[in-house]
């Protein structure tokens, strides 16, 4: 894909990983990181089929966008992911160093990037990143009541 790409393309490929997520049994969060319109990394949730509870889609898209640049550190690149991050992929996001995140559908009771708390925007951290919100919030949000509903 080219650098022409859009927030939204790279929302809709999130979304797909999302959907394959919700096809293995998993909550239905897709993430892939980007950097000078690459495509570095892609994960979605997978804490059930790897029984790690770190195996959020933001954590799997890190580790292979780390291993495909072969550095830990993702400077300049954007995660994209179809739900606000947790205290652990925020946490996660700051130590790869990501520059940019784009976001679905916010998360009222565990997102930290703006919702239940406002964790990027601590001062305290070693590495500031920017983030936008809401890019195809619906379609994500849709996702999950629909996965939830299933559930119940």
């Amino acid at each position: 894909m080219s650098s022409a790409v859009s927030h939204e393309d790279w929302m809709r490929r999130a979304l797909a990983l999302a959907d394959r997520a919700a096809n293995e049994g998993e909550v239905p969060v897709g993430a892939v990181v980007v950097r000078d319109g690459q495509l570095l990394g892609e994960g979605w949730n997978q804490v059930i089929a790897t029984q790690d509870p770190s195996g959020h889609a933001e954590i799997v898209a890190l580790r292979d966008a780390a291993r495909s640049l072969g550095n830990y550190r993702l400077s300049g690149a954007t995660l994209y992911v179809t739900l606000e991050p947790c205290t652990m992929c925020a946490g996660a996001l700051v130590h790869a160093r990501i520059a940019h995140l784009v976001f679905g559908a916010k998360e009222p009771r565990a997102g930290v990037v703006c919702s239940a708390c406002s964790l990027l925007d601590e001062p305290w951290f070693n590495h500031q990143m920017s983030w936008q919100a809401d890019v195809l919030a619906e379609e994500s949000s849709a996702r999950l009541r629909a996965f939830f509903k299933a559930r119940r």
